[in-house]
Order: structure tokens, then C-alpha cells, then sequence
């Protein structure tokens, strides 16, 4: 008896102290678990973030025998709709892809307490009970395809499409003019924010510009606009770098390589974390070390050497021997103002 007033009192002083309760349940019937997914304006089939999620739940749906489901956003004024029908479902748990949805997502976390979420990218609701929060170093991604460009460009002129200006976007930015820069002082980095994540023509815009300027490897950060800049630069002849799942299949022989983020891993992992009745709330972090982030395994397009420098660094990364700048003030004292999209 005392052994289990002990374990109470532990539970009670561990809770208190953390100030988050896991939301535990036992192990489900996965016929009975419903995993759902709201994509943000770049829809399901952006060839990129929206694109992984949904990949990962239906590896989830034929692996674990859940079942899955996805809501497309068109515009913000979607996610509510999106989630309340969701939640009206009696989903077990609801994927928000990415951080434009957050605001949409705490209002109804805070209206629906026992019903669980989880978004990417995005931490702002990590104060919430019923939210898990999938966050990347998206940063570390994007340094190792700018060590990429920076070694292949021929005109030591590469470019840089940015969907939206926002920290968490940034990211992306720091990272990619970072690795350019330690790999080849001398390269010029072309910058553009098309200021959407669903503007195709936006995309194309922005690199049919950059190509004129002499770019020839662009990397985009960009979601569905992005495709836009990849059919540019098939147009082109010139290398195009994709984002958050390998995109080589967009465009084979013009895809040099992407900066990866495994959404598809961590939606199948929150997934069955639910159906095993392991979710918790707070804030999960991935990165170059647990295989959150990485280079493509689609490297065909890379040169030998280039490649063999880029393992080399990426192991730098991990062990800390290089530190990967990811805010302003980081990015700024060693290189600095270079990136021009943070202003």
C-alpha cells in the first residue's frame, strides 16, 4: 500500500512541477481509430508538405489498420470548417499542416479538450493539454543543400524562392545561404518571396528572373508555388532544388537534390502513438541526428565528390562541430546581411 501512495504522490509532485498532464488511453482497436489530416493552401498534391503528411497516414492506414482521412484548406477561411467537421467525426486525432493553421487550432483545442491535435511547425500551442507540437531543424536541411548549390553552380550565381517571411520560414533561408557560403565564398545568392504557398506562376516568375540573372541552381522553400519554380528550371536546363520530401519525381533529371523534412515519419508515428495510447502534449523536436532532417536519398543528380564533402559536413553537424546559424541575429555575425527576406 505504501508503494502505491509512493507512485500517486511521484505522479501528483511530477504533474504539478511539468505542469503537463499526458493524455494516456489504452492500446485501441485500430478499427476504431480515426487519424485526420487538414492541409494548408498548397493542398494534397504539392509534391511537398502537405503531400508527406498525407503519405505518412496512409502508410499508417495500411500498416496499422486505422483509418485515415484528409481536409484540403483552399484559403484560411477553410480551417475552421475543416476542423470542426474533424472534430463533429469523432476523429481521435486531428494533423494540422503547418503553422498558418495554429491560431485556427488553439481556438478550437481550447473550445474541445479532450479531443487531440497535433500541428507542424509551429509551438505556440504548446501551453495547451491537447496539443503535441512537431517542430523541425529545418535549418540543418537546408544548410546541407546549400553546400550542395554552392559546390555545383558553374556561374557562381544560385537562387533562393521563399514562400512566406516568417520565422519558421526563415529557417530555411539561413540555413541554405549558410551552407552555400562555407561551401563557396565567392556565390552570389539570388532571393525571392512570392508570398504564397499555392502561386505557381508566382514560382515560375520568381526563378524565370533569377535564371536571366544567371542563377543556375535554385532552391525553393515555397510549398505548392514551389512547383512553379521547379518547372522553370526544367524549362531552363538548370538544377532545381525541392523541399520537405524528396521531389525528384517532380521533374527527374531536374532535381538536384531536396531538403527534407520527414512529416510523412512523424504523422505515422503520432498515428500509432494514438492508437497505442502513448500521445502526450508539448513540443517534439527533430532533427539531422534522429533523421527528423536530411539531404534526399535521391542523390543520383549529385556529383560524386560534392556528395562525399557533404556527408563529411553533415556529420560536423551532428557531432556540433558546426553549428548552423537559424535566426537573424546568428546568421548576421557570421555572414552578414546577406539573406535579404527577414527585413
Amino acid at each position: 500500500m505504501k508503494k502505491k501512495v509512493l507512485a500517486a504522490v511521484l505522479s501528483l509532485s511530477m504533474i504539478l512541477s511539468t505542469g503537463v498532464v499526458a493524455m494516456a488511453d489504452e492500446t485501441k482497436d485500430p478499427s476504431e481509430v480515426k487519424v485526420g489530416v487538414i492541409t494548408d493552401v498548397g493542398g494534397v498534391n504539392d509534391g511537398s508538405f502537405n503531400q508527406s503528411a498525407w503519405e505518412g497516414l496512409q502508410r499508417a492506414q495500411e500498416e496499422l489498420g486505422i483509418t485515415t482521412s484528409y481536409l484540403e484548406s483552399s484559403t484560411d477561411s477553410d480551417y475552421i470548417p475543416n476542423l470542426e467537421t474533424f472534430i463533429d467525426e469523432e476523429y481521435d486525432l486531428i494533423i494540422c499542416i503547418g503553422y498558418q493553421l495554429a491560431d485556427a487550432m488553439r481556438e478550437e483545442a481550447e473550445a474541445n479538450p479532450d479531443q487531440k491535435f497535433a500541428i507542424v511547425d509551429d509551438s505556440s500551442c504548446a501551453d495547451l493539454d491537447n496539443v503535441t507540437c512537431l517542430m523541425f531543424e529545418q535549418a540543418q536541411a537546408s544548410y546541407l543543400v546549400g553546400y550542395v548549390a554552392g559546390l555545383t553552380t558553374k556561374t557562381n550565381t544560385i537562387g533562393f524562392v521563399l514562400g512566406m517571411s516568417t520565422g519558421v520560414m526563415n529557417e530555411f533561408g539561413y540555413g541554405y545561404c549558410a551552407g552555400a557560403l562555407d561551401a563557396n565564398p565567392d556565390v552570389t545568392i539570388l532571393q525571392n518571396n512570392a508570398n504564397s504557398f499555392a502561386d505557381t506562376a508566382a514560382g515560375k516568375t520568381a526563378a524565370n528572373n533569377m535564371i536571366a540573372d544567371g542563377a543556375d541552381v535554385i532552391f525553393h522553400a515555397a510549398g505548392g508555388t514551389g512547383l512553379g519554380v521547379i518547372d522553370a528550371c526544367k524549362e531552363a536546363g538548370i538544377w532545381a532544388i525541392g523541399v520537405d520530401s524528396d521531389q525528384s519525381a517532380v521533374a527527374p533529371d531536374t532535381i538536384l537534390t531536396s531538403a527534407m523534412k520527414r512529416v510523412d515519419n512523424v504523422c505515422y508515428d503520432e498515428a500509432q502513438a494514438v492508437l497505442e495510447g502513448k500521445y502526450e502534449p508539448g513540443v517534439q523536436t527533430f532533427s539531422l541526428a534522429d533523421g527528423g532532417v536530411d539531404i534526399a536519398p535521391t542523390v543520383d543528380n549529385i556529383d560524386a565528390e560534392v556528395l562525399k564533402k557533404v556527408e563529411e559536413v553533415k556529420e560536423k553537424i551532428v557531432s556540433g562541430e558546426v553549428e548552423v546559424a537559424k535566426d537573424k541575429e546568428t546568421f548576421e555575425a557570421k555572414y552578414g546581411d546577406v539573406y535579404q527576406l527577414d527585413e
